[in-house]
């Protein structure tokens, strides 16, 4: 599937790539002199969460002062004029991966808003499943939106609601998004957390000497030397002041369903999510596929990098030798020109290259994390083929992706699928492989902790694998699972 080149040329316009594309990362801090260098190192953490822009919103006690701009934060946020004119002790951040039909300046975040109190800024992660239905009725009463981002939406709820205080007219806006949101918001008093009743997305919760932090992962605490204190509950709203923390549950209770899609990719490998190490998860989802899919082979290779994790496991469970046979190019770019039709052809020979020695005469078991459209596969099994490998045989630490997603994560139409129109043998044969096995949606279960998957109410969100939504799709009723939210609501 994609590592981080792939992320980056899909940020760079190629939404037909074979891959899916991350949601999105956010970060916020309250009580630092230095708050947007804080938040850029934070962001820089998540960078692997969206690659195409990112912005900055931070208050100095007297205004808000904005930053957005398109590329990495390693390209923008880091020259020193963008940190000056960055002022305050509180600020949050963004960091974007768009939809189809999503790019551009007007859509990234965060979003800024003058409202009758004053000063509101927003960032979220995830994707709400009924903002087209909501901005409708929005505009119908007189919104007017400024951008195509769903996450707009939540500034109009709470400009509009007719409660009495801030904090209750963002509440009673909350309320009526369905969907996935974990966010971060900024008034001119205070820095707001939020995650959805069902938890699809993470957020974190850290302290910096003092200085209470919102992060989508614990990588970005680390970075700055934070301590992190626990994950913000499902449903759980935490309003950060002068005063401290509070922390309250606006939304009905419900049975979490976070995204197991997290462990199995999304999440840095470093991260702690929901009381489990990535890493270690992804080295039992490798365990497990051994004990589910064993072959006689000679040796594991991992389709760098977001499979090496789950080879390393299950090489150590087959009792077979893990060895780098496949070399990534860490250097290939949003900014790689392609100028002639034979270097174009090159496709994925530009972000790895076979190592011969390693492979030449052998069985080799390739493992990758996920297949979407199979073009990659192909591509890399080929190359595999052409180093002289004897057999090549490939397995994956997921279930077969069968449904798109639609809680924030940009994926490729159902029919475009590949699993969603093959069987497994099918798709072995369209990749070119001598075997082809995935793990069962069990075994990914037992990896991240839980006997099995509880078929009536999953503990977990798993609807690409299962089509098992854990919401209403208001905005895609009646759509066939065609992307219609993302061609509108692409900044999450």
């Amino acid at each position: 599937m994609a590592d981080m080149d792939d992320r980056t040329m899909a940020a760079n316009g190629a939404s037909e790539g074979d891959a899916f594309h991350d949601e999105c990362g956010v970060f916020g801090i309250f009580g630092r002199q230095d708050a947007a260098a804080i938040v850029t190192l934070g962001l820089h953490a998540l960078q692997h969460r969206g690659q195409e822009a990112a912005g900055i919103v931070s208050y100095d006690g007297t205004q808000f002062h904005i930053e957005r701009h398109i590329g990495l934060i390693g390209d923008t946020f880091t020259k020193p004029t963008v940190l000056e004119r960055l002022k305050g002790t509180r600020a949050i951040g963004h960091t974007r991966y768009a939809t189809t039909g999503g790019a551009g300046l007007r859509n990234v975040q965060p979003l800024f808003a003058e409202l009758a109190d004053g000063g509101f800024a927003v960032a979220h992660n995830g994707n709400i499943t009924n903002a087209m239905t909501v901005q409708r009725t929005l505009q119908k009463q007189g919104s007017i939106f400024t951008s195509t981002s769903d996450t707009e939406t939540i500034l109009h709820l709470v400009a509009t609601s007719r409660e009495k205080d801030f904090i209750s007219r963002f509440i009673d806006g909350i309320r009526q998004l369905e969907g996935a949101f974990s966010l971060v918001a900024l008034s001119s008093k205070k820095l707001i957390g939020c995650r959805d009743p069902l938890g699809i997305r993470p957020l974190v919760l850290g302290d910096l000497d003092g200085s209470y932090i919102l992060a989508s992962e614990t990588c970005a605490l680390d970075i700055i030397g934070a301590r992190f204190v626990r994950d913000l509950k499902p449903g759980e709203l935490v309003i950060i002041d002068g005063k401290g923390i509070e922390s309250r549950f606006p939304f009905e209770e419900q049975k979490p369903r976070f995204c197991i899609f997290e462990y199995v990719y999304f999440a840095r490998p470093d991260s702690l999510v929901e009381g489990r190490n990535v890493y270690d998860v992804r080295k039992r989802i490798g365990a497990e596929l051994a004990r589910e899919n064993p072959v006689e082979a000679d040796l594991v290779v991992p389709v760098p990098d977001s499979g090496t994790p789950a080879a390393i496991g299950f090489a150590q469970e087959a009792a077979l030798p893990f060895e780098l046979g496949i070399i990534r190019n860490h250097y290939v770019g949003r900014t790689f020109i392609q100028p002639t039709d034979s270097i174009r052809h090159m496709g994925v020979k530009l972000k790895h290259n076979a190592n011969r020695r390693i492979m030449e005469g052998k069985r080799v078991v390739l493992v990758d994390d996920s297949i979407v459209r199979g073009t990659t596969s192909q591509k890399i099994v080929q190359m595999v083929r052409d180093a002289g490998a004897r057999e090549v045989h490939m397995r994956i630490a997921s279930p077969p992706t069968r449904s798109s997603c639609f809680y924030g994560v940009d994926t490729p139409e159902t029919s475009k699928l590949l699993a969603s129109r093959m069987s497994i043998e099918e798709m072995a044969e369209f990749i070119r492989v001598d075997s082809l096995g995935f793990l069962s949606i069990d075994g990914l279960y037992r990896a991240v902790g839980e006997a099995q998957r509880n078929n009536e109410v999953p503990q977990f969100c798993d609807a690409c694998f299962t089509t098992q939504y854990p919401t209403r799709l208001a905005d895609h009723e009646g759509a066939d699972n065609v992307r219609t939210l993302s061609l509108l609501a692409a900044g999450s």
